[in-house]
């Protein structure tokens, strides 16, 4: 079973997540802010990592450099989910460690399939 943690301060957008994801057979960690994010991403293993960048106490950048300067897990796949487009912020999440970026609202199939492909599970 595919593991993710999902970081947003936006209680709906991480309960359609969890709604999305949990109805494709995975599991779901939820985390409200980055802080509690990299929090939670210490205490368990995670196939895939989806942050948004706006956020409270520790933005989706710092989340993104926290667990790519940490210690364990630190290759875990992370998709930046968010509703900025800029160039310039998808360039700064690329080079903090960022595997992709997905913007809101999102497509339910298109956020499943990206996860079983960068979590490296077939595609059925």
């Amino acid at each position: 079973m595919i593991s993710v943690l999902a970081i947003d301060d936006s209680r709906t957008i991480r309960e359609l997540l969890r709604q999305a994801l949990e109805g494709a057979g995975m599991e779901v960690t939820t985390a409200d802010d980055g802080a509690l994010g990299v929090s939670a991403f210490r205490e368990a293993r995670f196939d895939a990592v989806i942050t948004d960048i706006n956020m409270p106490n520790l933005d989706g950048f710092g989340v993104i450099e926290a667990i790519r300067r940490g210690s364990d897990n630190r290759r875990v796949p992370i998709l930046v989910l968010t509703t900025e487009t800029g160039p310039s912020l998808r360039a700064r999440a690329r080079e903090a460690g960022a595997t992709g970026w997905l913007t809101k609202p999102f497509d339910q199939a298109g956020l499943i399939q990206t996860i079983r492909r960068v979590a490296g599970v077939a595609l059925a």
